[in-house]
């Protein structure tokens, strides 16, 4: 049975590995469609533990945080719509591709969620 530090510890990884597929990408043609799916499984496990933390007896003050910081991302970013536009029109552009690219970054930096995240990675490795 898997114990709620390694649930956690997995789906906080994910997203990081999610996290730095999107950093490492050389924005070519069809980079577009892997920032897509990589930005769905960021707002999917985001959503997952937003749900998790919120009906959890697990109440640290690094998750509360962690909560509050996913759900400002939440709240204040929406890309899927702005990817979806500019696709057929924009799909071969490397600059369009790594401004998206670039914003997307910066929404997941806002509030220091990643740092966060990283942090308490490294809480649950001890």
């Amino acid at each position: 049975m898997v114990t709620y530090d390694e649930y956690l510890k997995n789906v906080l990884d994910n997203i990081l590995d999610s996290y730095n597929n999107l950093n490492e990408l050389s924005d070519k043609s069809g980079d577009l469609e892997i920032i897509k799916k990589e930005l769905l499984t960021i707002n999917g496990y985001f959503q997952v533990l937003i749900k998790k933390l919120g009906t959890v007896n697990y109440r640290s003050d690094d998750l509360l945080e962690l909560k509050s910081k996913i759900s400002h991302y939440l709240e204040s970013y929406y890309f899927e719509r702005e990817i979806e536009i500019m696709s057929p029109l924009y799909s071969e552009d490397p600059n369009r591709i790594r401004n998206i690219r670039f914003k997307i970054l910066e929404a997941l930096n806002d509030k220091k969620l990643t740092e966060k995240i990283r942090d308490i990675l490294g809480e649950l490795n001890d």
